[in-house]
């Protein structure tokens, strides 16, 4: 949900060889710290940075500033160059090159930026979610405590979506590489239907299982970035290839999460499709450098970094 665009222009400041920091200004909660200088001694070429502190906007919902910067000379010798914006958690620095004609110059800012605040979702209520009732014949025991499921959906559900529960529920615990515990069964009394079947689930914890099983049953929970990692984690261990697909879509379509972070997950979780397109979004020498110097670089396989190298040789 986005509210009314936040506007500003700056004053008049040179920039040259000498300069760096020209202006620090707050306005409406937003903090942009504006540097200038050309690139090199002798060059025409600027280097203009704009560094936002919005702190103060996120403790009030927002989670995204779209809009724009317009920077430009007074005297006009250079053209009058725009800066498309789009600021999250992960993206606070805002950078552009200028060509001109001369070693200094006199230059201005003007921004129009629009803060979005985000949605607030109900996180689900796995107890409500998995509580008894007359259709459900099953207990799942998780971290001791208890999912109560209809055996016949349930345990279609999770064989059909993941290899690791396919072999946990087969009779003879053979199929798939996951080797996973073997099967245990207990019939507990219930006051309702007198023996309830109850199924253990080892090593791994009630919250991370219930996550992972309602991205898929009863009523399905679309992935979030708050979200995405962590179930990443749990679809790659219960060989639950579905819910990487789900995630993939998610992460193609929906997320603000930063593309070197992306990038690392496609290549870790075979998403083939959003490595694809992370590939194909390293285009500048700016993209480049983020990426060199982000931590995910040094986790990436030595395959992945081939296609980033590969891609920014037939672009330079």
């Amino acid at each position: 949900m986005a509210s009314g665009a936040i506007e500003y222009k700056s004053g008049t400041l040179q920039v040259s060889n000498y300069t760096n920091l020209l202006e620090t200004k707050t306005n409406s909660g937003i903090t942009c710290i504006w540097s200038g200088k050309f690139m090199r001694v002798n060059s025409y070429q600027i280097d203009f940075k704009w560094k936002f502190d919005w702190n103060e906007l996120k403790s009030q919902g927002v989670d995204e500033i779209t809009g724009h910067i317009y920077v430009s000379s007074r005297d006009n010798y250079f053209r009058r160059t725009k800066i498309d914006v789009k600021i999250t958690e992960d993206n606070q620095e805002i950078t552009k090159e200028v060509w001109g004609i001369y070693y200094s110059y006199n230059v201005y800012y003007e921004y129009s930026l629009t803060p979005h605040y985000a949605l607030i979702s109900e996180k689900p209520g796995y107890d409500k979610m998995f509580a008894p009732s007359d259709q459900n014949d099953t207990i799942l025991v998780v971290d001791k405590k208890k999912l109560h499921v209809n055996k016949s959906v349930s345990l279609y559900f999770l064989c059909y979506h993941s290899e690791y529960f396919r072999a946990l529920f087969s009779s003879n615990n053979k199929q798939g590489d996951a080797k996973p515990p073997k099967r245990q069964r207990k019939q507990i009394p219930d006051n309702k239907e007198g023996q309830i079947e109850q199924i253990p689930i080892k090593d791994v914890s009630f919250k991370d299982f219930a996550l992972l099983l309602s991205s898929f049953y009863p009523n399905p929970v679309f992935p979030t970035d708050e979200t995405v990692e962590k179930l990443l984690k749990l679809a790659s261990r219960f060989m639950v290839s579905s819910v990487i697909n789900i995630i993939e879509y998610h992460l193609l379509n929906n997320s603000k999460i930063n593309s070197e972070k992306m990038l690392w997950m496609a290549d870790e979780y075979g998403m083939p499709k959003l490595l694809e397109k992370c590939i194909r979004e390293l285009n500048t020498v700016e993209k480049a450098k983020k990426l060199d110097q982000s931590p995910e670089y040094k986790k990436l396989s030595d395959s992945a970094k081939a296609k980033a190298l590969d891609r920014l040789i037939k672009l330079f």
